[in-house]
C-alpha cells in the first residue's frame, strides 16, 4: 500500500524565510511523534530564501489531517501565518511507493 505524501511551499514576506523555516522546523520535532508520520523535511530554496519548502510523508492522508490537531500545532500555524505573503497554496499531494528514509 502506498503511503500518502504531500510536497508544498510556503512564501513568506521579503527577510521573513527564516523565520518561517524555524517555525516549521518547530513543527516537524512535534510531527517526530505524531502517529503516522514517516518524513517531514523543511528546506528553503537556494533561489529564493524566502520560499520554504515542506515535503511531508504519511502512513495515510487521515494520519495527516489528524495531525492537524496534535498539540502545538494550531499554535505554530497562527505563529506562522502572519509571516507568509499571501494564502497558502494547494500543495502536490502524492502516493509514495517507496524510498530510502521511510522505514520508520
Amino acid at each position: 500500500m502506498a503511503n500518502y505524501g504531500l510536497i508544498g511551499r510556503l512564501q513568506a514576506q521579503p527577510g521573513k524565510g527564516n523565520e518561517l523555516a524555524e517555525i516549521l522546523l518547530e513543527a516537524s520535532r512535534l510531527m517526530e511523534n505524531a502517529a503516522g508520520c514517516k518524513q517531514y523535511m523543511v528546506a528553503l530554496l537556494e533561489d529564493d530564501a524566502d520560499a520554504v519548502q515542506i515535503i511531508e510523508v504519511w502512513d495515510s492522508r487521515e494520519d495527516h489531517d489528524n495531525s492537524l490537531a496534535y498539540p502545538g500545532v494550531k499554535e505554530l500555524i497562527g505563529r506562522a501565518m502572519p509571516l507568509l505573503s499571501g494564502s497558502p497554496k494547494t500543495g502536490i499531494h502524492l502516493s509514495v511507493l517507496g524510498g530510502h528514509g521511510l522505514n520508520k
